[in-house]
């Protein structure tokens, strides 16, 4: 999936407040994302303060009410406690260390979870003519399966009500795809 990621949290506790200011336009896409992924210090000796500054300047720039999902990073520094802390505080969190790798499975499944899904569901025969149209699936929509025929490609995917506008003209019904040939 798409999806775009921003740095903010280094100079959002680091740097004065006017400074901040002079980033809000780089803050301001936090407003339109589905997902913020927050990510704190957990060996921080005030990691509490670390989230507390960030909700600050979310609030300021209009990104306060959206989806946030906080991830413990130096799950191998912090002390038990503190993480135990945090996560009976933010219940949804996920505890992590960038050093060891350790979480980042469970990580990538919230991640997946929390993220939007293309809305609609479609079932089409693309004509090999359309590669545009297979690779604007592969790029932005979530393909379940694929199936290459004498006619096209037969697809199964989920993709945003744009594309599956355009796609429309293939479409095929409800059809029953080879669910081991999996796209991707």
């Amino acid at each position: 999936r798409i999806f775009t990621l921003t740095d903010t949290v280094g100079f959002v506790r680091h740097l004065p407040h006017d400074l901040v200011e002079a980033f809000a336009s780089t803050l301001e896409e936090s407003a339109q994302a589905d997902l913020l992924l927050h990510v704190v210090d957990g060996s921080d000796p005030d990691p509490e303060g670390q989230i507390r500054a960030v909700h600050e300047v979310l609030a300021q720039i209009g990104a306060g009410d959206v989806s946030e999902l906080v991830v413990i990073n130096k799950a191998d520094l912090a002390a038990p406690e503190a993480i135990s802390a945090l996560l009976a505080r933010y219940r949804d969190a996920v505890v992590v260390s960038a050093r060891t790798g350790e979480g980042f499975d469970d990580l990538r499944r919230t991640l997946e979870s929390r993220l939007p899904r293309p809305e609609v569901e479609i079932h089409a025969l693309i004509p090999y003519e359309r590669g545009d149209l297979l690779d604007r699936v592969h790029q932005a929509g979530e393909l379940m399966t694929t199936e290459h025929t004498g006619d096209g490609t037969l697809v199964v995917a989920r993709v945003n009500a744009d594309l599956a506008g355009e796609l429309a003209a293939f479409e095929r019904g409800s059809v029953t795809a080879d669910p081991t040939v999996r796209g991707g």
